[in-house]
Formats: C-alpha cells, structure tokens, sequence
C-alpha cells in the first residue's frame, strides 16, 4: 500500500517538474575590454567617425562663360558691319551728291536755262519747217543744227516729206509753242518741246492741215550753239 503510494507521488514530482531540454537564458555579453595601456582620448577617437564633407563644385568655364564668350565675339561683328554699313552709305551718299539731278543747273543758272531754251526752240523751228520751193534753207539749217544720233533721226522722219513734197508742193511749217528746260548739266541739256504744225499742199488742190506734236530734244553745246543730239517722240 505504502509503495503504490510512494509510486504515485514519484509520477506526479516527475509530471511537475520542468523538462530537462529547456534552454536556460545565458549571461549578458561581456563590455569590450580596453586593451592594456590605451587611453581614453584614444577610444573617443576610434569610435567617432570623421563626418563627410559636402562637395562644392568648383567654379570653371562651363555654359556660361561659353555663352559669355559668345555674345562678346557677337558684338565685335556687330561693330564691324555697322562700321562697314557706316562706310559704305558714306560712299553711296557721296555718289548720289554727284549724280546728274545734284548737277542741273536748269532752275538755279537762269541765264543759261534761257539761253538754251531760245537756242533749241529756233533749231526745231528752223529744220522742222520744209518748203518744196527751198529745200536747200531746210538742209543747210539741219547741217548745222544737228548732230550725233539727230542726223539720221532727222533724215528718217522727213524722207516721206521730201518724197511727196514735189508732186503736191508741200509746206510744212513747224512752231514751237511752248518748251521746258528739265536738265543742264554742264555742255548737255534736255528740253521739253510742244508744237503746232501746219501742212500745205496746193496740188493737186489746196489743202491745209494742222496737227501738234509732242516730243524731246537733248541737246549738246557745241562751238558755241546748242545743237540737236538726240530726238526722243516717245517711241510714237
């Protein structure tokens, strides 16, 4: 009786008590030692970390000393052209002072404008005037009233006039009624001609017919008379 008893009591200690395979908890790590004759100056040291410096970028001749550069070489080619445009209409001002519109003396020398306008209007009035009866007034006033370009001009206008002139004895008579100066330029001169023209024939009837012209003289001076160089009819 006693030893079931005893038996029983074993079992229950047994049932009672912690398992054999527990893991009982360690003690704690042990601090780092110091080693033997180190300072603490020495540990602080050895435990702070040196801390890293920012990076600066140091200043160089990036994009904008590029574009810096850039605009300076811009403005010395600006300078340059504006310095050659500045010569170059220096140049052109010069050529247009002396140009042939800066020259006419037309309005400011009154005298010669006159004396061109009276010279010209007798010399249209003498060799634009033809009679069957004295063709010869009519060829010695054009030999010597005419030159240049006005002499075969002269001889293609009036070949009609000295073919017909004959046969229905013509009289052509030409009279300036109005004239304008537009330009002298020194020995050179044009002027504006408006004229009235009358034309008799007697054969084989009497007829008489009136027309006006219109045209354009330039005019040379030479051995002291103005002549007829040029005759412009306005390609009529």
């Amino acid at each position: 009786m006693s030893t079931t008893r005893h038996l029983i009591n074993r079992q229950r200690r047994l049932a009672a008590a912690p398992p054999a395979n527990r893991t009982r908890p360690g003690p704690p790590p042990a601090p780092e030692q110091d080693k033997p004759g180190q300072k603490p100056e020495q540990k602080q040291k050895r435990d702070r970390k040196p801390a890293q410096k920012p990076s600066v970028k140091k200043p160089g001749r990036g994009r904008g000393g590029s574009v810096l550069h850039r605009v300076v070489a811009a403005l010395g080619l600006l300078t340059v052209l504006l310095g050659g445009f500045a010569g170059w209409a220096a140049m052109e001002a010069a050529t247009l002072h002396d140009t042939a519109a800066t020259r006419n003396t037309a309005l400011t020398d009154t005298a010669r404008t006159s004396e061109v306008k009276g010279m010209v209007t007798q010399a249209v009035n003498s060799v634009f005037s033809y009679n069957y009866a004295d063709t010869a007034r009519t060829d010695q006033a054009a030999k010597k009233l005419l030159t240049g370009k006005a002499v075969q001009q002269y001889a293609d206008m009036l070949a009609q006039v000295r073919k017909q002139a004959p046969v229905q004895k013509l009289v052509l008579t030409t009279t300036v009624t109005d004239s304008g100066v537009e330009l002298i330029d020194g020995d050179r001169a044009r002027v504006l001609i408006f004229a009235d023209q009358r034309n008799t024939r007697t054969a084989p009837k009497e007829e008489t017919t009136y027309a006006a012209a219109m045209f354009a003289v330039d005019a040379v001076h030479q051995d002291g008379v103005w002549k007829i160089g040029n005759i412009d009819t306005f390609n009529r």
